[in-house]
């Protein structure tokens, strides 16, 4: 790889974007350095389940002629994106890591996909997941698991794992996940790099693949923070097509970067620092507070105790709800569908046996048992009892303070089949980000550092108020220019000449 190439793959976004803009290199070649450099690593990486080479060529040769043209475009034209494979694109194989969708082209684009086209993104592949989005790991893709650049025998996280792991092994300046229970900010922890789940109802979910719906969430992957506060801005919106979309614009996201935190009170939260976390990443945590502190921020303890209940109400209110929103594949409108059947009781049976992964049909089973006759009241309905005390208690706290902090994931990135065959220590990587979910409110992660454990990415989660995304992008963009981390993982420089 030549050295211009290099410096192509590991620049940030808004240094691209400006390079564009002052014709220093085309679209063209910075979408055919990404289009290398997944062709260099992601066979050991896997983070693509499609790479859309012709199509990414073509749009950025489009995007280089109406720049010649003198129009004005915006921050993101030309930029390669990974676009997580449960987002609908026209055309395009959308599987949602499944084996039950394996086929499926959908006949339009998520609108979230239609906001990146206008804007110029160019999507140079659908990134690799956990089924369905079920999965802390991505290893219960029906199409083989992501590895994580940092060390290719630990997992990327999960679900949005190849999303993550393209950004980190600069296969992708940018990439786009969802979030149900911190499926975008536990990859981006585990792999180093930026991840936002913003409110919910800031971005559009039409077109989105449902898991659970009143949880999940579109959000932003970038290497440092201003890259994803401009996508967050890009993605943002009403949309009138889903009914859940928040009546009002796209937020100003940039502007404020760089205000500091000089007086901003931080909370750290009592109940994400106890028994099962790493020592190391609660070791970089604590440095982390200190930096905070010496920028001037006024940092003290916290406590919220429904936090302790947040993981089981997670566990009946998403599998209740993935229960549903599953219900139609069931081999008589699109997907697969068994070769051999007796009548159609079987053949719809027998379909989502073959179609459905292990996780899957586990969380469905859970999810019907849980709104099934004499047992609503006292699982699925106690457990949206607890949702509401949880919201409570983030409404109490930031009374208090104005943003919450925590480790993002009690470890870093575990080995690949160490969690494989426990679905509880599984569960327990999202311990810190699921409670955000279940309050709709907004939460992201950035590196803080290495872990003196292993050497690899710990993650500093950012809690903030619903809608309150400028502040938590203000604190992690002031941390994040202070603490001035810019590792590249091994991953990335697989080859010789890499």
């Amino acid at each position: 790889m030549s050295a211009t190439a290099r410096e192509l793959i590991d620049r940030p976004a808004h240094e691209l974007a400006g390079m564009l803009a002052r014709r220093e290199t085309s679209s063209e070649d910075l979408t055919r350095a990404h289009l290398d450099q997944i062709a260099r690593v992601d066979g050991e990486v896997h983070a693509f389940l499609a790479i859309l080479e012709g199509q990414a060529l073509a749009q950025a040769r489009a995007v280089d002629a109406r720049r010649a043209a003198g129009e004005e475009l915006g921050p993101l034209a030309g930029i390669p994106l990974a676009l997580k494979d449960i987002l609908c694109t026209k055309g395009i194989p959308t599987t949602c890591g499944s084996k039950i969708l394996q086929s499926y082209r959908p006949p339009y684009d998520a609108t979230v996909v239609e906001k990146l086209r206008g804007a110029g993104a160019i999507v140079v592949g659908k990134a690799n997941m956990d089924e369905f989005a079920m999965g802390s790991s991505t290893e219960n893709s029906a199409f083989g698991p992501t590895h994580n650049p940092w060390d290719l025998a630990t997992v990327p996280g999960g679900s949005s794992g190849g999303s993550a792991a393209a950004v980190a092994a600069r296969e992708a300046v940018l990439g786009i996940g969802t979030d149900t229970g911190g499926s975008i900010r536990q990859p981006a922890a585990l792999c180093g790099v930026v991840g936002v789940k913003p409110t919910y109802g800031m971005v559009s979910r039409f077109g989105l693949i449902a898991f659970a719906s009143s949880l999940d969430q579109v959000g932003p992957f970038a290497r440092n923070v201003r890259d994803a506060a401009l996508l967050l801005e890009a993605i943002a919106g009403h949309d009138p097509r889903d009914s859940t979309s928040i009546p009002r614009p796209a937020p100003d996201l940039v502007s404020g970067l760089e205000g500091g935190v000089v007086g901003m009170r931080l909370g750290v939260v009592k109940e994400l620092m106890g028994e099962g976390f790493q020592p190391g990443v609660l070791a970089r945590l604590r440095e982390a507070l200190d930096r905070f502190e010496r920028l001037g921020a006024v940092v003290s303890e916290v406590s919220l105790p429904t936090f302790d209940t947040a993981l089981s109400a997670y566990y009946l209110i998403a599998p209740a709800e993935c229960s549903s929103n599953l219900a139609r594949y069931d081999g008589v409108r699109y997907g697969y569908r068994t070769p051999d059947s007796r009548d159609i009781v079987d053949m719809n049976s027998r379909t989502r046996g073959e179609g459905f992964g292990p996780e899957v049909k586990r969380r469905i089973m859970l999810g019907s048992y849980a709104l099934s006759a004499g047992y609503y009241d006292a699982y699925y309905g106690q457990a949206q009892k607890v949702r509401t005390l949880i919201a409570r208690d983030f409404e109490r706290t930031y009374e208090k303070v104005d943003l919450l902090i925590s480790p993002t994931s009690p470890t870093t990135a575990f080995r690949l089949g160490e969690k494989a065959e426990d679905p509880l220590a599984m569960y327990m990587s999202d311990v810190c980000t699921i409670p955000t979910n279940l309050a709709g409110a907004a939460a992201m992660s950035l590196p803080c550092g290495v872990s003196p454990d292993d050497g690899l990415p710990v993650g500093l989660h950012i809690m903030a108020r619903p809608l309150d995304e400028a502040r938590m992008l203000q604190a992690a963009y002031a941390f994040e220019q202070d603490l001035g981390w810019q590792e590249v993982p091994p991953g990335a420089r697989l080859r010789p000449g890499g």
